[in-house]
C-alpha cells in the first residue's frame, strides 16, 4: 500500500486530496447519521473502517490511472495492458508482427516501431496495433489475412489501434472495449483457435540485429502500482 500510494502521489498529486475528501466525507456522513439516531460513538466506530475503505477505493482508481499514464506511449505498452485480462482470454506477450521504422539500430529506436499484438477470446481474435499509423495498419491487415487463412471465416477477427486519435482506443479503455465485443465462439473454440495460431507461429519481426522486441515490453507490475 505504501509503494502504491507513493507512486500515485508522485504521478498524481491531487490524489491525496481526493482520498482525504472520501475519508472525511464518509466520517461526516456517519456523524450525521449518529446524531440522527442518537448513537454517535456506535455509528462512528462503524463509519471509521468504511472511511478507510472509501479512501482505499479512491487510491486504487487513481493508482490505475497513474500506471496507465506512466506507460502510455512506450513501446510494448499494449502487452502490459493485455496482462490485466482475466480468464477466458489468451494473449501473446510478444508482438506477433513488428516493423522497425527508418534505419533503426538499437532499443532506443523502438519508439518508431510498429507492433501488432494478438488476443483470443470468446469474441474471436483481436489484433491490436501501436506505433506509426501507416506501418501499423499494414501489419494489422497482413496479420488479419494470415489469421483468417488459419481460422476460417467463422472466427471473427477484430482490429484495434491504441491511441488518442479519431477511431483509436485509449490505452486505459483497451481491455474494457475488448470485453464489450459480442461473444461469437465458445470457450473451447477459443482454446482451439489459440492453439492453431500458436502452431503456425508468428510473423518474424524485421528488426535489426541485437534488438529483441520482448525486452521492450513494459513491466506488468507497473500496471498494478507495485
Amino acid at each position: 500500500m505504501k509503494s502504491v500510494y507513493t507512486m500515485t502521489r508522485k504521478q498524481d498529486p491531487a490524489s491525496v486530496w481526493w482520498m482525504a475528501l472520501a475519508f472525511f466525507g464518509v466520517l461526516l456522513l456517519a456523524l450525521v447519521i449518529g446524531i440522527w439516531l442518537d448513537q454517535v460513538i456506535y455509528v462512528l466506530i462503524i463509519g471509521l473502517p468504511l472511511a478507510f475503505l472509501a479512501a482505499t477505493v479512491v487510491l486504487s482508481r487513481r493508482a490505475e490511472n497513474a500506471a496507465f499514464a506512466q506507460i502510455e506511449g512506450q513501446p510494448g505498452a499494449t502487452a502490459a495492458v493485455l496482462g490485466s485480462l482475466r480468464r477466458g482470454w489468451f494473449f501473446d506477450q510478444e508482438p506477433v508482427a513488428a516493423e522497425m521504422g527508418g534505419k533503426a539500430r538499437g532499443m532506443r529506436d523502438l519508439h518508431n516501431a510498429a507492433m501488432v499484438f494478438r488476443a483470443v477470446g470468446r469474441p474471436g481474435v483481436v489484433l491490436i496495433n501501436e506505433g506509426p499509423k501507416g506501418p501499423a495498419q499494414r501489419l494489422s491487415e497482413s496479420e488479419k489475412r494470415r489469421t483468417l487463412r488459419a481460422t476460417g471465416e467463422a472466427v471473427p477477427v477484430h482490429v484495434m489501434r491504441v491511441g488518442k486519435g479519431e477511431g483509436e482506443v485509449p490505452l486505459q479503455q483497451l481491455t474494457r472495449r475488448m470485453k464489450k465485443l459480442d461473444k461469437k465462439i465458445s470457450k473451447d473454440e477459443a482454446i482451439a483457435v489459440q492453439r492453431r495460431l500458436k502452431a503456425i507461429g508468428n510473423t518474424k519481426p524485421p528488426m535489426p540485429a541485437g534488438v529483441d522486441p520482448r525486452k521492450a515490453r513494459v513491466d506488468r507490475r507497473a500496471m498494478r502500482g507495485r
